[in-house]
């Protein structure tokens, strides 16, 4: 999505602040014991008292409000019956629609007690997300934030999977310009225009570089099953910088 008003801003922003604040809440939640169900619960409660609906089961029958998965699994988890453990690493991702807006937010937990090298993995996941932020401008490339991202990674030691991409959001939840990739990508000569609305989320990992589906249509998983994080921001490029709309504050 381009953005065409100042209306159609505070509509987005208002569709981050939801998921945002759905995604925190979830969050200080997690605790041994509780279900993947019960916490997609929390979450379903409270996207609706927002008045915004599930943006995967609205558009993809998604059998759940939110995606939550626990390591290995890294993405598209199913809400059910498993329960949190003590140093499970866990990431939730929440994406809603209000009033025909869409926003899209993510982010990996470690419930305590954690090794250090998993601490520093989330640590430097939320990092690597924000050097990307942080390159974000109109006339810039599309693939700027990826170069950035991959550097850091390979400074600090990581890999960086590479089948699953950032992408257009704000009228849909998936919409062009699709397959942003969050590492090096010299073929892409797309370039960031102004009121461009995207997510960026990559996921960082001890190295794994691909995922693959384990076999209930939606869970993603790493070949050899290494530790990865993953951190979303839906941001709007304008000329004043880059705006974090996901936040929840």
């Amino acid at each position: 999505m381009t953005i065409a008003s100042e209306d159609e801003l505070e509509k987005l922003k208002i569709a981050g602040r939801v998921v945002a604040r759905t995604l925190k809440a979830m969050g200080e939640a997690l605790e041994p014991g509780i279900t993947t169900r019960e916490l997609d619960a929390i979450g379903r409660r409270l996207l609706e008292l927002e008045g915004a609906r599930s943006a995967p089961e609205l558009t993809y029958g998604f059998p759940g409000a939110t995606c939550i998965s626990i390591g290995p699994d890294v993405a598209h988890g199913i809400p059910g019956d498993r329960a949190i453990a003590a140093g499970d690493l866990v990431n939730i991702d929440v994406s809603a629609e209000v009033d025909g807006f869409y926003g899209d937010t993510g982010a990996s937990f470690a419930v305590p007690p954690v090794a250090p090298k998993i601490d520093r993995l989330c640590r430097d996941g939320r990092r690597a997300l924000w050097t990307g932020i942080r390159s974000v401008r109109p006339g810039a490339s599309l693939n700027a934030p990826g170069e950035r991202i991959e550097a850091f990674a390979r400074q600090n030691g990581y890999s960086l999977v590479k089948n699953l991409a950032s992408h257009g959001v704000g009228g849909a939840l998936h919409e062009s310009p699709t397959e942003i990739a969050t590492w090096r990508d010299p073929s892409d000569r797309r370039r960031i225009t102004e009121g461009l609305v995207f997510t960026l989320e990559p996921f960082l990992s001890l190295g794994a570089d691909w995922v693959e589906e384990t076999g209930d249509g939606w869970t993603l998983r790493p070949l050899g099953h290494e530790p990865t994080v993953q951190y979303e921001h839906t941001i709007v490029a304008t000329r004043s910088g880059p705006v974090v709309l996901s936040l929840a504050d």
